[in-house]
C-alpha cells in the first residue's frame, strides 16, 4: 500500500503525461511548479470537478430561451464567473453533404476526429478542475457553440503560485508617471494634458503569492475580488495551453493547436461589458473598466491627454500597457526633435536667396555647357536645373550639419531616460523581479521537445531539446537569411535599372519639360515601385522568419521572441534601407568621365540628379516613411472594420428571426477581430496587415509586446536618426503619425479586438538593444553622410582656401571633358579632375578633411554619449527606495515563525539583561522571565 502511495506521487511528479488510448478523463498534462516542484495533481480538484461533472457542463438553446443574467460575465447562476470561452462552428449534417460533394465519407471522418478532440479537451478540462457550461445558437444551416470556463477557487490558488502572481501587502500612494506633470506642477503651470479617470487600481507594496501566507494579504479575505480578471484569464488560459487532446507524441496538445486545426473557431477571454456609454448619465464611478477606457483613453478627442496607463495595464496587462507606454514617452520625446527639425528647415527656405552656387547655376545661362547624361542624349545648360539646384539647398545647408549632430544627442539621452521610465514601470507594476528564469517551456515546444530533462535551476523535470541540435538549426537558419538578403540586392539592382530606363525614356519624349525632368521623375518613380516591393516582400520575410524560428525549437516564449524579432528586424532593415543606403554612399561614385564611364550590365552607371544626391535622398525616404505611414494606417483603420462587419453577419444570419434579442456578452466579442500581436507594432508601428495574415507562433489569443503583432517605431526610429541629414522634417512627420497611431491603436484594442490574455514582461526585450545598435549607427551614418554626399565640406574648403563668399565655386566644381572626347567637347561635369580624368590636388586634400572630420565627429559625439550614459542613472534614487521597502515588506510578510521570531528576540534581550545583572543580589527572575528564557533556549535548541 505504501508502494502503491508512492508510485502515484511519483506519477504526480512527471513532467510528461501520455494519454490512454482507451480514453476517459484525462490528466492535465501539465508540467512542475516552478517553486513548488510538484505537478499538481488532479485528485486536488476533486470537489470541483464533481461539482462540474454534477450539472456545470450541460448543454443549452439560444441565450434568449435561457434566463441568464444580462449584467457581467456570468453563468446561468449568475455567480461563476466566465474567464474563457471557446467557440466553434457546426454546419448541419445536410448543408455539410451539400458542400463536401462526392468526398463525404473523408469529410465526415474528419468532422468526427474534430469532435472527439473537443470532447476529450472538455474531459481534461474538467480533471484540471475548471468548471464549464455550454451555449449554442443554431439556424437551418449552422450550429455556433460557445463553451464557458470558470476557474473555481481551489484552481486559482495552486496556479497563482507556480505562474509567480504578485500579491498586494500594503497601499502605497500612486506614482506620478508622467515627468511633464511633475514640472509644470513645480512651476505652478497648468496642465491641460491631465486628466482625473475615475477607478484608477491601488497600487501595492507586493511580493510572490504564497498559499501558506494567504491571511497575510490584502484582500485575501474576498475570494471573489482578490484575484484580478487579468490573473483569472492567466491561469485559465495556462491550463489551456497545457491541456492535451490526444496523442502526446503528435503534439496534441493546447488550445492553440485546436485552433489551428479548426476543432475550435476561437478562445478568447470576455471584455467587460460593452464600450459605448450608457444612454443616460450615471456617475463615471460606475463605468465598467471598458467604458473607462474608451471614454478617456480611446476617443480622438483626447490626442492631447496623458494615457491611462494603470487602467491599462489593469485591463490588459503588462506587455500590452508596456507597449503604450513606450509609444506615449518616444512620441512626446519626437516633440522637440520636430521643432529643430522644422526650424533646421525654415531657415533653410529663409536662406535660399544666399545660396551663391545656385544664384550662378540660374544666371550661368550656356556658361556650363554639361556632357550628355546617356549614350543617345544631348548635352544640356547646367541653367536649367535651376529649380532644382535652388531645392538641394534646402537639405543641404550648415544647420543639417548641427541637427544631425543634435539627434545623435537625442537618440541616446531619449534611450537613457526610457531605461529609468522602464525601470520605474516594471516595479510599479509588480515586473522588476520577472525574469525568464520563472519562464516555464512553451507549450508548442513541449508538445515537440523529443526527450524530457530535469531543469538545473528549479529541478523539475521539463521538455527538452540538445542545444547542438538547435545551433545546428540556427546555423542552418541563418544561411536561408544571408540567401533572402541576396534576393533583396537583385531587387535593388533592378530597381535602379528601372530608373535608368524610367530616365532615358522620359528624355526621349521631346519634351523639354519631362527632359530637365527626367532624373526626378525617375527617382519618384523608382522609390514607388521599391515602396511596392518593400511592402510585398515584407510579408514573405514575415512568413519566413516565423517557420525557421518555429524550426528552431526555443524553449521559452521569451527566447522564441527574441529570435523572432531579430530575424525579421534583420529582413527589414536590409529591405527598408537598401535603397537609401545605395542612394547615399553609392550612387554616383562609379560614374566615371567621359571617355571613360562605369557601366553595369551594358548601361552606363548612375549619376547624381541635377540638385545633388541628398535632395534624392530625400525624396527617397519622404515616399518610403510617409507612404508607408499612409498606407499602413489606412489598412489599420478599415481592415478590421471589415472583418468585424464580416463576423457580424455572419452571427446575424445564424441568428435569423432572434437577432432582435439582446445578444449576450460571448456572442458580442465572437464578431470582433482577433488580435494579432504586438510585433508589428513595435516594429512598424502601425500596420497589423502582416499579423492579421501571418499569425505567429504565439496563440492567436495573447498579444505579446516583446515579440510580436505597422509607419516604423524601430524602423522610423531608424529613420528619423541614421539619415536625418538628408531629412530634418522626418521628425515631425513621425509625430504626426504616432499621434494618430496611439489613438487608432488604442481604438482597435477597445473596440475592434476581442480581449488578448494579460502578459506580463519586464522591458520591450530585444527592441531596446535593437534600438541601441540604430542610435550608435546613426552617428556613423550621419558622419559619412555629411562628410561625402552633402557639399558642406567641398564648400567649407574652397572657402577656406579661395573665396569666403563661394563666388566661382560652380566653375571650380565643374571638370572640363577630356581632350580625346570629340563627341562634344569641352562640355562640362561635376568632379575635381583636370583634363586628362585625373584626380586634382584640391580632390586628395578634401579626402583627407573629409576622414578627419568624420574621425572627429565620431569620436567627439561618441565621448558625449558615455558621459550621458553615465551621469544618468538607469534606476532612480526613489525607486530603489521604494524596492528596498519592498523587500523588507516582503521578508517580514512571507517568514515562517514571524511571532516566535519577535517573541524569540524579546526574551534573548531579557537572558542578555539578566546575564548582566547576574552578579547582583537584586537579579532574582520572575517566573514568566524564567519560561521566557527556557522557551527561547528550546527554540534554539530545535
Amino acid at each position: 500500500m505504501l508502494r502503491k502511495s508512492s508510485e502515484l506521487k511519483r506519477e504526480d511528479r512527471e513532467v510528461l503525461l501520455d494519454l490512454d488510448e482507451r480514453g476517459g478523463a484525462q490528466s492535465t498534462d501539465g508540467y512542475g511548479s516552478l517553486h513548488s516542484e510538484a505537478f499538481i495533481p488532479p485528485r486536488i480538484f476533486s470537489a470541483a470537478a464533481d461539482e462540474a461533472e454534477g450539472g456545470k457542463f450541460f448543454e443549452g438553446g439560444h441565450p434568449c430561451d435561457q434566463t441568464a443574467p444580462k449584467l457581467g460575465n456570468y453563468f446561468r447562476d449568475g455567480k461563476t464567473k466566465i474567464d474563457f470561452v471557446l467557440v466553434w462552428e457546426v454546419r448541419s449534417r445536410k448543408k455539410h453533404r451539400e458542400r463536401s460533394g462526392g468526398d463525404g465519407s473523408r469529410s465526415e471522418r474528419r468532422r468526427a476526429q474534430l469532435q472527439q478532440w473537443r470532447e476529450r479537451f472538455a474531459q481534461n478540462l474538467q480533471a484540471a478542475g475548471l468548471l464549464l457550461e455550454k451555449e449554442e445558437t443554431a439556424n437551418e444551416r449552422k450550429t455556433i457553440h460557445f463553451l464557458k470556463i470558470s476557474a473555481p477557487w481551489e484552481v486559482l490558488v495552486c496556479y497563482a503560485e507556480e505562474l509567480c502572481l504578485r500579491a498586494p501587502l500594503q497601499a502605497q500612494p500612486h506614482l506620478e508617471l508622467n515627468t511633464s506633470a511633475s514640472v509644470l506642477k513645480r512651476f505652478c503651470l497648468p496642465n491641460v494634458m491631465k486628466e482625473s479617470v475615475p477607478n484608477r487600481p491601488v497600487d501595492y507594496y507586493t511580493c510572490a503569492f504564497r498559499k501558506s501566507k494567504m491571511d497575510r494579504f490584502v484582500g485575501s479575505d474576498n475570494r471573489e475580488t482578490y484575484f484580478s480578471n487579468t490573473q483569472r484569464h492567466r491561469v485559465v488560459y495556462e491550463i489551456l495551453a497545457r491541456t492535451a487532446y490526444g496523442k502526446r507524441k503528435k503534439a496534441e496538445v493546447g488550445v492553440d493547436r485546436l485552433v489551428t486545426e479548426g476543432a475550435f473557431a476561437a478562445a478568447f477571454p470576455l471584455h467587460e461589458g460593452p464600450f459605448q456609454l450608457p444612454k443616460q448619465e450615471i456617475p463615471p464611478e460606475d463605468l465598467n473598466q471598458r467604458q473607462v477606457l474608451y471614454f478617456y483613453w480611446a476617443r480622438w478627442s483626447k490626442w492631447y491627454k496623458y494615457q491611462p496607463l494603470d487602467h491599462i495595464r489593469e485591463y490588459f496587462g503588462e506587455k500590452i500597457a508596456l507597449y503604450f507606454a513606450w509609444l506615449g514617452f518616444y512620441t512626446a520625446w519626437l516633440l522637440p526633435a520636430a521643432v529643430v527639425g522644422t526650424l533646421i528647415f525654415m531657415s533653410g527656405v529663409m536662406s535660399m536667396g544666399t545660396n551663391t552656387p545656385a544664384e550662378e547655376i540660374c544666371h550661368g545661362g550656356s556658361t556650363y555647357r554639361m556632357c550628355p547624361l546617356c549614350k543617345t542624349c544631348e548635352a544640356w545648360n547646367m541653367s536649367d536645373i535651376c529649380t532644382m539646384a535652388k531645392l538641394g539647398y534646402l537639405f543641404d545647408h550648415p544647420g543639417t550639419v548641427f541637427f544631425s549632430v543634435f539627434m545623435s544627442f537625442w537618440a541616446v539621452t531619449f534611450l537613457e531616460y526610457w531605461k529609468r521610465k522602464m525601470a520605474t514601470l516594471a516595479h510599479h507594476w509588480d515586473c522588476m523581479d520577472f525574469h525568464e528564469e520563472e519562464e516555464r517551456p512553451r507549450p508548442e515546444f513541449a508538445a515537440m521537445a523529443p526527450t524530457v530533462e530535469q531543469n538545473p535551476v528549479t529541478g523539475v523535470k521539463e521538455p527538452y531539446f540538445p542545444e547542438k541540435a538547435r545551433l545546428s538549426r540556427m546555423f542552418t537558419g541563418s544561411m536561408v537569411i544571408i540567401l533572402m538578403l541576396c534576393v533583396v540586392i537583385i531587387f535593388l539592382v533592378t530597381v535602379v535599372m528601372c530608373r535608368g530606363i524610367i530616365s532615358v525614356m522620359m528624355y526621349h519624349t521631346g519634351s523639354p519639360v519631362l527632359r530637365t525632368e527626367a532624373a526626378t521623375i525617375a527617382n519618384i518613380s523608382s522609390s514607388i515601385v521599391n515602396l511596392g516591393l518593400i511592402l510585398l516582400m515584407g510579408q514573405v520575410y514575415t512568413a519566413l522568419a516565423e517557420q525557421l524560428t518555429k524550426w528552431e525549437m526555443h524553449r521559452t516564449q521569451t527566447q522564441y521572441d527574441n529570435a523572432f524579432t531579430f530575424k525579421v528586424f534583420i529582413f527589414q532593415f536590409v529591405n527598408f534601407y537598401s535603397s537609401p543606403f545605395y542612394v547615399a554612399f553609392f550612387k554616383g561614385r562609379f560614374v566615371g568621365y567621359p571617355t571613360n564611364y562605369g557601366t553595369l550590365f551594358g548601361m552606363r552607371n548612375e549619376d547624381c540628379g541635377p540638385g545633388g544626391c541628398l535632395i534624392e535622398l530625400a525624396e527617397q525616404l519622404f515616399i518610403i516613411m510617409v507612404g508607408k505611414q499612409l498606407i499602413n494606417n489606412i489598412q489599420e483603420f478599415i481592415l478590421p472594420k471589415v472583418k468585424a462587419w464580416r463576423q457580424r453577419r455572419t452571427l446575424a444570419d445564424v441568428l435569423g428571426g432572434k437577432a432582435s434579442c439582446e445578444p449576450h456578452r460571448w456572442e458580442e466579442d465572437y464578431q470582433l477581430v482577433e488580435c494579432g500581436g504586438l510585433f508589428e507594432e513595435y516594429l512598424e508601428m502601425g500596420d497589423s496587415i502582416c499579423s492579421q495574415w501571418f499569425s505567429t507562433e504565439t496563440s492567436p489569443f495573447v498579444c505579446c509586446s516583446a515579440q510580436v503583432s505597422s509607419c516604423p517605431a524601430v524602423l522610423q526610429f531608424g529613420f528619423i536618426t541614421i539619415f536625418v541629414a538628408a531629412f530634418p522634417l522626418a521628425p515631425l512627420f513621425a509625430l504626426l503619425n504616432n499621434w494618430v497611431e496611439i489613438r487608432l491603436d488604442a481604438h482597435k484594442f477597445v473596440c475592434e479586438y476581442r480581449r488578448p490574455v494579460a502578459e506580463r514582461t519586464q522591458n520591450i526585450g530585444v527592441w531596446f538593444s535593437i534600438l541601441e545598435g540604430l542610435s550608435h549607427l546613426s552617428v556613423i551614418v550621419n558622419a559619412f553622410l555629411i562628410a561625402f554626399t552633402s557639399d558642406f565640406l567641398p564648400r567649407l574648403l574652397y572657402q577656406y582656401k579661395f573665396e569666403r563668399g563661394l563666388h566661382g565655386y560652380v566653375n571650380f566644381s565643374l571638370a572640363f571633358a577630356p581632350l580625346n572626347y570629340t563627341e562634344h567637347p569641352m562640355c562640362r561635369y561635376k568632379a575635381f579632375r583636370d583634363n586628362d580624368g585625373n584626380y586634382t590636388l584640391f580632390y586628395w586634400e578634401l579626402l583627407a578633411v573629409r576622414l578627419g572630420f568624420i574621425i572627429a565627429f565620431e569620436h567627439v559625439v561618441f565621448f558625449v554619449l558615455r558621459a550621458i550614459d553615465w551621469i544618468v542613472p538607469d534606476v532612480p534614487e526613489s525607486l530603489e527606495l521604494k524596492v528596498k521597502r519592498e523587500h523588507y515588506l516582503a521578508k517580514q510578510a512571507l517568514a515562517e515563525n514571524q511571532e516566535a521570531l519577535l517573541q524569540r528576540s524579546g526574551c534573548v534581550a531579557m537572558a542578555q539583561r539578566l546575564h548582566r545583572r547576574s552578579g547582583s543580589a537584586e537579579a532574582v527572575p520572575t517566573p514568566s522571565q524564567v519560561s521566557c528564557v527556557q522557551a527561547s533556549a528550546a527554540q534554539e535548541h530545535r
